[in-house]
């Protein structure tokens, strides 16, 4: 665990409520250690928003949450058990005094959902694409990410597991692996091939601290973009181009 994860787990209280559920709630070890590992995605999407204390998340930021997990693929049950995990921390921050309001009381389950496609418009498109300011540190990284999502069709898992080896430029060619790594090549136009030339050559060498694993996309903090983040980012850009909130990156 990196110390922004450290901080981050510190800051919503996981090991205070690890250790209050082995001694008062009466799940199982296993519930409570799956309960920590959906906290600690709950945390990393937090501090993908910019909050860094519970106190932070709203009802409407804890939907994005359970949105995205729907996103990158969790099943119904999986996604539910995130929602009592949710719920069973707010109640203990509550009790304890470590908030004063429970914002996930009014989350929906799964099977309440009515998802609309969203469509958006060529103009759309090159609105989110120009969303990254070239001067703002990652902004490069960004446009990347969002040029291989929506110029190349890159799906978000197949955007953070794309490795530098699955590159061939000269070619004009990504490989990408789906579910099941069933491999596929996927063409690049131009736009694409130059946001990654640039980003390959100026941004990811000063990201690089020897944690990369090979893959193309890289955080702040030099490991390979998790789900999470890359979900951030569209969410970050989409907001400021003035998109609907619905959009993500199977958009």
């Amino acid at each position: 665990m990196d110390d922004d994860a450290r901080r981050q787990a510190e800051a919503f209280h996981l090991a205070m409520f690890r250790d209050h559920g082995a001694l008062e709630s009466g799940h199982s070890p296993h519930t409570l250690e799956a309960y920590q590992r959906d906290l600690k995605r709950l945390a990393e999407f937090a501090l993908s928003r910019g909050i860094r204390e519970p106190a932070g998340l709203t009802t409407p930021l804890l939907r994005d949450f359970i949105f995205l997990l729907k996103d990158i693929g969790l099943g119904g049950a999986t996604i539910r058990r995130h929602i009592s995990a949710v719920r069973t921390w707010y109640r203990f921050l509550v009790a304890e005094g470590l908030v004063t309001r429970d914002p996930s009381d009014r989350l929906e389950t799964p099977k309440k959902w009515r998802t609309l496609p969203v469509t958006l418009s060529v103009r759309d498109v090159e609105r989110l694409l120009e969303s990254p300011v070239v001067s703002e540190p990652l902004a490069w990284r960004d446009r990347t990410l969002l040029e291989l999502a929506y110029g190349a069709g890159l799906r978000v898992s197949e955007l953070c597991d794309l490795g530098i080896t699955d590159l061939f430029l000269t070619d004009g060619l990504v490989r990408a692996f789906g579910k099941g790594r069933k491999e596929r090549l996927v063409p690049i136009g131009r736009p694409v091939m130059a946001a990654l030339s640039t980003y390959l050559h100026t941004i990811r060498p000063e990201l690089d601290r020897g944690a990369t694993q090979g893959r193309v996309l890289l955080n702040a903090r030099g490991n390979p973009l998790s789900r999470v983040g890359a979900w951030g980012i569209v969410k970050k850009h989409a907001k400021r181009a003035g998109l609907p909130d619905t959009v993500t990156p199977h958009t």
